[in-house]
């Protein structure tokens, strides 16, 4: 859930605030992005969301290799080597950029907030950020495919519970499992 969470967050700065942000004018931009990145950097979102994906993938990881879900497992693994590159480029490139343009003196004129805004980098921070916006996305993508891969191995591949709650499940045959 919380990778899916940060997966929507960084698709929605890639899809919605960057290219919004893009149209407006360097006074405009530096105010609005400095406003978002401090709120933005809550524990909420940190803690949970952020840190909270790599910690929660770590640790399911590590109860499907104990629990013998090598399966499940591979998957898991891949979303967790996904968000570990999302928190490479998060701390590598992102982290960087905005604290280039937190250290900009508070802007006064038209210049100052141009300059201000090159800082940033802004083509560099949104393709970096669309990158990372899919990889968290790909990562969320596994997750749920060994959720899918985690029921098959449990509850084979056509189990009551999958029915539970049909009308018509009672009535019917189960197939045979290969």
């Amino acid at each position: 859930m919380t990778t899916g969470l940060t997966a929507g967050v960084f698709a929605d700065w890639s899809n919605a605030i960057m290219p919004g942000l893009r149209e407006v004018d360097d006074r405009t931009f530096v105010t609005a992005f400095r406003s978002l990145d401090s709120a933005i950097t809550n524990p909420l979102f940190l803690g949970v969301g952020f840190m909270g994906a790599l910690i929660l993938t770590g640790l399911a990881l590590v109860l499907h290799l104990v629990g013998g879900h090598r399966r499940a497992s591979t998957w898991i693994g891949l979303a967790l080597i996904l968000y570990l590159a999302v928190l490479v480029i998060t701390f590598g490139v992102h982290e960087p950029l905005n604290a280039s343009l937190r250290e900009v003196a508070e802007p006064t004129s038209a210049a100052d907030f141009t300059a201000a805004r090159a800082r940033l980098e802004e083509a560099s921070w949104t393709a970096w950020n669309t990158v990372r916006a899919a990889a968290s996305i790909f990562a969320f993508g596994c997750l749920a495919w060994a959720v899918a891969i985690h029921r098959q191995q449990v509850c084979g591949p056509r189990s009551a519970s999958w029915d539970r709650g049909r009308p018509d499940a009672a009535t019917r045959t189960p197939r045979p499992q290969s």
